[in-house]
């Protein structure tokens, strides 16, 4: 459902979007909420894991770095009145570090706990929509 909802409103923008790929563009938006929900979840999970709060430290910071960085990234992606290459660029490449960082933190805990494998996998997904975007961008 949320596709439909992020495709029918760059439909419905009134301008050209300057030749972006529309695809790719809906995609990273889409990848940028879900990682965005993920890394929220999990810095949540990972708070609730009362034993293990010393070593999941790190990985709760990076959740909530990476969550923030996704919100703005798909945010920025989101609006294309007075459209600038250059910040577009710079958010999608915080954003692919971001993930990366978190992806990696994450999987040091992904075979104790369920909700960081998960949350991996979301930023995984999010770092390549990024980097596919950025591609497609020059």
């Amino acid at each position: 459902m949320a596709s439909l909802v992020v495709e029918d409103m760059l439909r419905t923008y009134p301008a050209d979007l300057g030749g972006v790929d529309r695809h790719k563009l809906v995609r990273c938006i889409e990848e940028c909420a879900a990682c965005a929900q993920a890394c929220s979840a999990c810095a949540d999970a990972c708070l609730s894991e009362a034993h293990h709060l010393d070593e999941l430290a790190k990985c709760i910071r990076t959740d909530m770095d990476c969550a923030d960085i996704c919100q703005a990234t798909g945010s920025v992606l989101s609006r294309h009145t007075g459209y600038d290459a250059n910040l577009t660029r710079a958010v999608l490449r915080a954003c692919a570090v971001a993930c990366s960082a978190c992806a990696e933190e994450c999987e040091r805990h992904a075979s104790r706990h369920e909700h960081c494998r998960v949350c991996a996998e979301a930023c995984r997904r999010c770092e390549q929509a990024c980097n596919e975007l950025l591609g497609a961008l020059g």
